[in-house]
């Protein structure tokens, strides 16, 4: 039986960052280089090598695409990776320079509910700047942008031994105590009142 785990990344560091929230409001682009089908009737949408999308700071690419829009106007991708080239996907959060970035055979992405799901041999981790946060590792991932929660699934698609899922949680860097690092102060000098001049020691 899988192993099932909700996580709230706010409680996995200090101050509660959210997936960019401009991001939303913005287009969704996609690029291809090999072959793309566009259905008006159906409004679904094909691509084919080196897709990728991009939303604002959001990007995904993969090997293949399966792009739907529902009747409401939210859209749903369905992406696959080739052999050595997994699907990738990145969001900046609304706290700068932090992000949320992830690598998984293949990935659903839901507008609707902001559900991204990394399925076989998935990773998500949580970056600030170039170091690493926190990251995650399991068959199945979903990671929720909006609420900032995350569902681990174990099973025999995830990378780790015997089908486990795997949490790493960082320390957030502390401020440096100014007064702990700062070396002591110098004793003061004082004249000495017991010594005479010409007079020995």
């Amino acid at each position: 039986m899988s192993l099932r785990l909700l996580i709230l990344l706010a409680a996995l560091t200090a101050t509660a960052a959210h997936a960019e929230k401009g991001d939303r409001l913005k287009p969704m682009v996609f690029t291809s280089d090999k072959t793309g089908v566009i259905d008006g009737v159906n409004q679904r949408t094909e691509l084919q090598g080196n897709v990728i999308i991009t939303q604002g700071s959001l990007v995904m690419s993969a090997e293949k695409v399966d792009v739907r829009e529902t009747r409401d106007g939210y859209v749903q991708a369905y992406a696959s990776g080739a052999t050595g080239k997994p699907v990738s996907f990145r969001q900046a959060r609304d706290q700068p320079g932090e992000a949320i970035e992830g690598v998984a055979d293949q990935l659903e992405y839901d507008t609707r509910t902001e559900n991204v799901r990394f399925i076989g041999n998935a990773n998500v981790r949580s970056t600030r700047g170039a170091t690493i946060a926190n990251e995650v590792t399991g068959a199945v991932i979903v990671y929720n942008s909006r609420t900032e929660v995350f569902t681990l699934e174990g099973g025999s698609a995830s990378p780790n031994p015997n089908g486990r899922t795997r949490i790493v949680l960082m320390p957030r860097p502390q401020p440096a105590d100014d007064a702990a690092s700062a070396p002591p102060a110098p004793l003061p000098l004082k004249p000495s009142t017991t010594l005479q001049p010409g007079k020995p020691l």
